[in-house]
């Protein structure tokens, strides 16, 4: 590394300091050292002043993330506990071969429903003419894949499901036509399979009696690849069709075997046909969980409370913090807010479910409270443990967002953001007067290096004449 100009002063004078100091020279202070005495002390209040600040804004952070942190895993725990946890309304079927069902949306069902699958949804599938090899030329020219529902020997072409165009090239193989079909992304895969009659395209469309298709030749050449109801060329190995189901003896059906519309709260994917033998879906019941869990949420808002009096106290890191004091408002009110608007039952608030606030702003569980609520409003209360904008839930996850959100300027995750904002600022600050100090710590060297060559240029004189006069005294 070349150093520069003034650093390399600033060397030479150290050293040429420390050699007029070595030699006996000059006043016999160390130079060098005051030098820095100086400088040192000449900052000392400042950067003080900027270590401390650094250190509160350090610990004004570390208490603000703490609560934040605090409040995420509240909001996640409790989340997970509604969507698929011990609060969940889990579906099951008693005929578990039939289909599988979870919980969809932000309902939460219950009671029991039957359900008969008559039908599975299908795609159609189709094979070409066989060909002696997968490395068989086809021909070349274009293939269209045009889209409607297939009955027997006709096709109702879809006028809103556009056709596609697919170019085959000369030269192509049966390989190639698979590859350019699924580059196509119609919604049709293809693949080269070889069978005991030769090499054959298959083609698979997706589920749904709308989603049937042909494959029409735009050149003779292509013929042995095309596909129509009734044609003598390719087969039809299976034709697409809706599912046909029943729930509750009400006949449904759907154009695939994912079924979202049938059972409120409800997707199923039906697996298999239960012809005259229906079976049941349930829910599981929370309600033995409610009390459990109810005393798990109020020990978790506890340590949320306890961290905000803590930092809020007199002389705490957050005591003058708007973010920690506007969480505090919205915790102390919880108990009293209604969360579950429109509600007719005894189950409203919080308060309803024996969330109690003490003196101090933590809270305990009123077990008697949330017996006699539960006993009067079994459903109600069921239905405040659900994953959507209302209830226990929901009402804490605005609260948390609330609480992290940046652009409201009186939020903890705003007071966060401004924290180390400052603290960024003061590190810019100490760097600045860092280089000041080493400025003027150089400048000081210089200057004593100069003195002290000069009073040793005058000792040396002193001396000479010194010695000059005991020599003219001698003569004498």
């Amino acid at each position: 590394m070349v150093s520069s100009p003034s650093s390399s002063t600033s060397a030479s004078a150290v050293t040429t300091s420390s050699l007029v100091t070595a030699l006996g020279g000059g006043s016999g202070v160390d130079m060098t050292a005051l030098a820095n005495n100086l400088a040192n002390a000449q900052f000392a209040s400042r950067n003080d002043r900027l270590a401390t600040k650094s250190d509160k804004l350090d610990a004004q952070i570390s208490a603000a993330s703490n609560i934040k942190s605090l409040m995420l895993g509240l909001d996640t725990s409790l989340g997970t506990l509604v969507r698929s946890g011990s609060l969940a309304r889990t579906p099951s079927l008693a005929n578990a071969s039939v289909a599988s069902a979870t919980l969809s949306g932000s309902s939460q069902p219950s009671g029991s429903y039957s359900l008969e699958v008559t039908r599975l949804a299908s795609g159609q599938q189709l094979a070409s003419a066989p060909f002696t090899a997968t490395g068989s030329t086809v021909g070349s020219g274009t293939l269209t894949l045009k889209f409607g529902a297939v009955s027997g020997g006709t096709f109702a072409q879809d006028s809103a499901h556009a056709a596609v165009d697919i170019t085959v090239p000369q030269g192509a193989t049966l390989a190639d036509v698979a590859t350019a079909i699924n580059g196509a992304n119609a919604g049709v895969s293809a693949y080269v399979t070889n069978t005991v009659d030769g090499a054959q395209l298959v083609l698979k469309g997706p589920q749904g009696a709308a989603n049937g298709f042909v494959l029409e030749a735009g050149d003779p050449s292509l013929a042995a690849l095309a596909w129509s109801p009734g044609a003598a060329t390719g087969q039809l190995l299976n034709t697409a069709s809706d599912a046909a189901f029943k729930v509750d003896g009400l006949s449904m059906t759907a154009t695939s075997n994912t079924v979202t519309d049938a059972i409120p709260g409800v997707k199923l994917q039906l697996a298999a046909v239960n012809t005259g033998a229906p079976t049941t879906l349930g829910f599981s019941d929370p309600a033995g969980a409610i009390a459990a869990s109810m005393q798990d949420f109020v020990d978790a808002l506890n340590e949320v409370v306890s961290a905000l009096n803590t930092a809020t106290s007199i002389g705490g890191d957050l005591a003058n913090d708007t973010g920690a004091r506007a969480l505090k408002r919205l915790l102390s009110a919880l108990g009293s807010t209604t969360i579950m608007p429109g509600a007719t039952g005894a189950a409203k608030t919080l308060a309803d479910l024996g969330l109690k606030t003490q003196r101090d702003g933590t809270f305990a569980l009123d077990t008697d409270r949330l017996s006699a609520t539960t006993a009067a409003d079994p459903k109600g209360v069921a239905a405040m443990f659900t994953n959507g904008v209302n209830g226990v839930y929901g009402t804490v996850d605005r609260i948390y967002r609330a609480a992290v959100s940046t652009t409201d300027a009186y939020s903890l995750g705003s007071s966060i953001a401004g924290y180390t904002k400052k603290k960024t600022g003061i590190s810019t600050e100490k760097g600045d007067l860092a280089e000041q100090q080493e400025k003027l710590r150089a400048r000081l060297v210089a200057q004593y290096t100069a003195s002290e060559t000069r009073i040793g240029a005058s000792k040396s004189t002193l001396a000479m004449l010194t010695n000059q006069i005991a020599q003219w005294n001698k003569s004498s």
